[in-house]
């Protein structure tokens, strides 16, 4: 056990962190006459004592991790902060069995967005900073999990975003540690601004923080049953979209914009696929609102433009009920639900960046295919690409469509309509949140599914946010011989 003390210690000091945020709920409720802080200074409680525990009994020199070592803390950190953030809305006055509250939390952390709570209207304001608040902080997670944690463990192809290289002059800080600690800085900067311009657009304070919080997080959950929607303010829309596409761009990259390197960005293809991708959506969305249910001009072209940035990146809000939009609008949003935003972004899906070598990929063999004694180079954003990512990314993309495939099935098998069990599947391993149809749909919740269903989803959450791999590994026999 003694291998594994920096993982514990580790996990204890996030489950500290996570008693501490307990406490803003907390007060927010006790200030606002709710009896609902009780269970949050007892969940803080609970905790800060386990969070204790683990830090005291493993304290001292600690061993540095290894990769085997790094899967493991990937997968056992999540699962821990879930299963602790879940406590406060077990106990709360919603009513909410442990799996209930489990999968909101899980739905949290993932930043997916899928909720089983009818009634955020009432909801006490405690509960619903708690659920902007676990967004907010798997938002931040995520971001440096891509850059320091995945690339190190060759996930799905992002080995290619390493800092460290040979080439020092790519290296925007030289610690690991301190481009963490800026992006931190850049994620908190960021939220302010969102939430100052949602207040300004004419949101209520709390409600601007947090739509801030889930906005940057791209996580989606709000304040209201109607999502975006209940504001209905033309305004909060265009903020909303503004932060989303913002939130869903790489974070290192703004800092390379901060350095002065301001074309880093556009110069980054991921960036212009997304950018190009994203349009073409919007625009296809708004003509066919145009055509098939006229409406004014400038309303559809909002409506299109936010509802497609929301899906795309991953967010999950909304502000109608698109699945009346008709049958394209449907096929059209049911494929961006894969496809997600740029890598080292809290946005969610397969990436930009995996498109584009899955097709590189692809025409290179149609190319070997043609011309058996030729050298054809992948390359990305001007430089060669291994093969061993291309492979990996392959591998990646191929894993995602079997767990898309068995995830839909194994909900079919409890009784969900075809419909509803391939959008859940699609909403949960992509970490978007609503999926289509009456039950589940962009006015529906996925509280009437059967306890079974919400935790194959659970599951399906984790693995799409820990990019699969980082969590199936675990799974092999051979990762736990020495």
């Amino acid at each position: 056990m003694s291998d594994h003390r920096t993982i514990f210690f580790l996990i204890g000091n996030l489950l500290a962190a996570l008693a501490l945020g307990m406490l803003v709920p907390a007060m927010v409720d006790y200030i606002s006459g709710e009896n609902d802080w009780l269970v949050f200074i007892a969940s803080a409680l609970v905790t800060g004592f386990i969070a204790g525990a683990l830090i005291l009994t493993n304290r001292g020199s600690l061993p540095p991790l290894s990769v085997k070592q790094a899967f493991l803390l990937t997968s056992s950190s999540w699962l821990a902060l879930t299963g602790f953030a879940a406590l406060p809305l077990a106990f709360s006055d919603l009513g909410l069995s442990y799996t209930d509250a489990f999968f909101e939390a899980m739905s949290g952390l993932t930043t997916t967005g899928a909720t089983i709570i009818v009634g955020l209207d009432d909801a006490p304001a405690g509960i619903l900073l708690w659920r902007a608040m676990l967004q907010w902080f798997g938002g931040i997670g995520i971001i440096v999990m891509a850059i320091s944690v995945l690339p190190m463990l060759n996930v799905g192809g992002m080995q290619l975003f390493r800092l460290e290289s040979s080439d020092t002059s790519e290296k925007i800080l030289p610690r690991t540690a301190q481009i963490a600690g800026s992006i931190t800085k850049l994620y908190f900067a960021i939220s302010v601004a969102c939430m100052l311009a949602y207040w300004v657009a004419g949101m209520g304070l709390f409600d601007a923080m947090a739509h801030a919080m889930t906005t940057i997080a791209t996580g989606g959950f709000s304040t209201h049953d109607a999502s975006i929607g209940a504001f209905q303010n033309s305004g909060v829309e265009v903020v909303g979209t503004f932060f989303m596409i913002a939130a869903s761009l790489p974070f290192v990259a703004y800092l390379q914009a901060a350095n002065g390197k301001f074309s880093v960005i556009w110069g980054d293809a991921q960036v212009r696929m997304f950018a190009t991708l994203l349009a073409l959506a919007t625009v296809s969305m708004w003509l066919y609102q145009m055509s098939y249910h006229p409406t004014d001009g400038g309303t559809a072209f909002l409506q299109a433009a936010f509802n497609t940035t929301s899906i795309l990146t991953g967010t999950g809000y909304a502000t109608t009920d698109y699945g009346l939009w008709g049958p394209f609008a449907i096929s059209v949003f049911f494929i961006l639900t894969f496809i997600g935003g740029c890598a080292g972004s809290t946005s969610c899906g397969l990436k930009i960046f995996r498109l584009q070598v899955l097709i590189k990929t692809g025409w290179r063999y149609v190319r070997q295919m043609t011309l058996p004694h030729g050298i054809f180079v992948i390359r990305y954003n001007g430089r060669p690409l291994a093969n061993d990512v291309a492979n990996s990314i392959v591998a990646f993309v191929l894993i995602f469509i079997l767990s898309f495939a068995l995830i839909g099935t194994s909900l079919t098998l409890m009784g969900l309509d075809t419909l509803t069990a391939l959008s859940a599947s699609a909403a949960a391993l992509a970490n978007v949140g609503p999926g289509l149809g009456p039950i589940i749909g962009p006015s529906g919740t996925y509280a009437s599914l059967p306890d079974g269903a919400k935790w194959i989803l659970c599951f399906g959450m984790l693995l799409g946010r820990l990019e699969f791999l980082a969590v199936l590994v675990m799974f092999s026999p051979s990762f736990w011989r020495r």
